[in-house]
């Protein structure tokens, strides 16, 4: 007997070996990065394998890392690797899938079949077992046996304190019940829902936010749309600017170039001018030279001699020593002159053309005045006589009251702006409670709305308890705590309908950008909680590169 069932029980050893074979050779099927099965598979230097999608999304995101790794040993390469195409390796996926194609789609195997894996065609939840199509035909077709597609999770289908399957949904308390706990447990005399009614609902539900989510994506989609074309323009402005930049510095360079080959071309011309005059004098007087030489010898001559009758006999010489062709050569020594220091000059001042061309090329840019209007001051505002600095007076400074003067404490500008591009900066450092920003001369002058930023008819950056806000139309933006700001600029792109504030700390920080279709000029506008604001110098002004 026992002879006889050896045969069996080495067939049963051979087929669970298989079977385990069979697991390890799946389990190396598995790419590292997405834990399925290869597709097509290719290889790195380092001879790891992976599915082709997969390790190309790893070595985009390492794009601009300095370097490339293996995502199973981390070996380096500096450039990108080339993906080699396994062969064998796929041949050996197909070979597997070709053969255990259910059980791929699944995974997951009969509960009965422990000799040999065998995919699960459905699974029991009162048994908590799947099952074969085999054990499938033999098993119960009771009602309470429900059968489900094949699934893992069979616990969760059932009731962890009756052990019975799921039949009604409690919507008071959110939850899935058998019917013992509609009947004796602590959903009793609770309103129940059959799980597909239940269910119908909750889909329903799904599909609502679903189709919001949905049009928030495609709204999300819009917006990074609008954002990409915008960070297209600006890089096309940019680009623009650095051509006509690049261009203008190449310019300046062959200014520059042709002015000093000008300047050393003069330098050159003049120096050999004088040099061959200061020669040709050089020549003359060597001449001269001789002759004197000659003089002289004649006369030591007649100082030796004896023969007194001939000495006296010899033309008298007069005076050797022609002072007048002395001073002459003296004049054409001095004649020969320096270098022209004017014409240099005067050639060099194209330098100076070549730098207000570059300032034309680049901006226009020039200073004008902006005055508080002392009119526009509340009663307890007081302006300084240069007009630039508004104080905050405990005293009432009994102003007469026109129709312009505001009632709360704050001041604007007499001149406004309804076109171009300027800015102006003030000093806050004397003043804990202030608030900069421009307004529309239709700006209310009586009541709480009138202060700038609590309207839609003015812009303002507000510091207030040691916080900064920017403020337009009562609406309130808080910045950072850290900003040093002891003084401010705004800047105004009237034709862009921009409005930026500045803290003019190190380094420039920029705290805010408005924008708007401006409708009206705008004023310069300042309110004054305590201490004092002061204007630095006037409005800047300038045109942008062409």
């Amino acid at each position: 007997m026992v002879i006889a069932l050896l045969p069996l029980c080495v067939a049963v050893r051979g087929q669970h070996r298989a079977a385990m074979a069979s697991a390890d050779l799946r389990q190396e099927l598995d790419c590292s990065i997405c834990l399925n099965i290869y597709t097509d598979p290719v290889t790195l230097r380092c001879g790891h394998n992976f599915c082709r999608v997969c390790i190309d999304r790893v070595l985009d995101t390492q794009e601009g890392a300095g370097a490339y790794t293996c995502p199973d040993c981390r070996a380096e390469c500096q450039e990108r690797p080339a993906l080699q195409r396994n062969i064998t390796l796929c041949n050996i996926v197909g070979s597997f899938l070709s053969t255990r194609p259910d059980q791929e789609e699944t995974g997951i195997f009969c509960t009965y079949c422990v000799d040999s894996p065998v995919p699960a065609a459905k699974s029991c939840l009162l048994c908590e077992a799947s099952l074969c199509d085999k054990h499938l035909r033999v098993h119960s077709k009771s009602p309470e046996h429900v059968l489900c597609d094949p699934t893992t999770a069979l616990g969760n289908k059932k009731c962890s304190v009756h052990k019975e399957i799921y039949k009604y949904y409690c919507p008071e308390d959110a939850a899935c019940i058998c019917v013992s706990c509609c009947m004796i447990g602590e959903h009793r005399g609770h309103q129940m829902e059959s799980l597909d009614e239940a269910s119908v609902k909750r889909k329903e539900k799904l599909r609502n936010v679903l189709q919001k989510l949905t049009t928030k994506r495609a709204e999300t989609d819009k917006r990074v749309q609008r954002l990409q074309e915008r960070r297209r323009e600006d890089q096309g402005k940019a680009a623009g600017v650095i051509e006509t930049v690049t261009a203008l510095f190449r310019d300046i360079r062959r200014q520059l170039e042709d002015l000093e080959k000008r300047v050393l071309s003069e330098i050159s011309r003049q120096e050999q001018r004088i040099s061959l005059s200061v020669s040709d004098l050089i020549q003359q007087l060597e001449i001269k030279k001789d002759e004197l030489s000659g003089k002289m010898r004649h006369i030591e001559e007649l100082c030796n001699m004896s023969d007194l009758v001939t000495v006296l006999q010899e033309p008298d010489t007069g005076d050797l020593c022609d002072t007048e062709e002395t001073e002459r050569h003296d004049t054409q020594v001095h004649g020969a002159g320096d270098l022209d220091v004017g014409l240099i000059s005067g050639t060099l001042h194209t330098l100076s053309d070549i730098i207000t061309g570059i300032n034309t090329g680049i901006y226009v840019q020039e200073d004008t005045a902006l005055l508080l209007d002392v009119t526009t001051a509340g009663d307890n505002i007081q302006i300084s006589g240069d007009r630039k600095t508004a104080t905050r007076s405990h005293i009432k400074q009994n102003h007469p009251v026109p129709p312009e003067r505001f009632q709360c404490d704050q001041v604007i500008s007499s001149s406004r702006f309804s076109s171009g591009r300027h800015y102006w900066e003030v000093d806050v450092s004397k003043s804990v409670r202030w608030r900069v920003g421009m307004c529309y001369p239709s700006l209310d002058r009586r009541g709480q709305q009138s202060a700038i930023g609590y309207n839609n008819k003015s812009w303002c950056v507000y510091r207030y308890n040691n916080q900064y806000l920017v403020i337009h139309d009562i609406k309130w933006i808080r910045l950072p705590d850290n900003i040093p700001c002891d003084r401010v600029r705004v800047y105004l792109d009237y034709e862009a309908g921009q409005l930026s504030f500045y803290s003019l700390c190190d380094p420039i920080r920029h705290l805010r950008t408005y924008t708007a279709a401006l409708t009206e000029p705008l004023h310069a506008a300042l309110w004054v909680g305590d201490g004092c604001i002061t204007i630095c110098g006037g409005v800047r002004s300038w045109e942008k590169l062409p």
